[in-house]
């Protein structure tokens, strides 16, 4: 299983920034997806989360600004990043929850895709 995330680049202060991260590979489903970021010197967090019934699960510091969305039939998650701030700065990382046909069953692993760095200039 591979995610391979894109969309990241320079965004200005109150601008937009689109992330999408599409999972290849045997997959049989995907349970949650999220999008975790990391800035310099800072831990790994959570941005936003969602389910495969699109449930979602969003930071204090991106609630409202932010909107995780996903297309099952793609295996894609996107994060729309609207009312950009300087500390939104960071490497953000996909994640996702991923069953996958072994050579005796079924697994259910987390993966990550090679992180995206956004980069917002004031």
């Amino acid at each position: 299983v591979q995610l391979q995330a894109s969309g990241g680049g320079l965004g200005q202060a109150g601008g937009s920034v689109r992330l999408s991260c599409a999972a290849s590979g045997t997959i049989i489903n995907i349970n949650e997806m999220a999008w975790y970021r990391q800035a310099p010197g800072k831990q790994r967090e959570l941005v936003a989360e969602i389910t495969s019934g699109h449930s979602t699960k969003y930071a204090d510091s991106v609630r409202g600004r932010f909107t995780i969305s996903r297309d099952n039939a793609k295996n894609t998650v996107y994060l729309q990043m609207n009312s950009l701030r300087p500390e939104d700065t960071a490497v953000y990382y996909c994640n996702a929850e991923v069953k996958t046909l072994t050579g005796w069953g079924t697994s259910v692993n987390p993966y990550w895709g090679k992180g995206t760095q956004v980069t917002v200039s004031s």
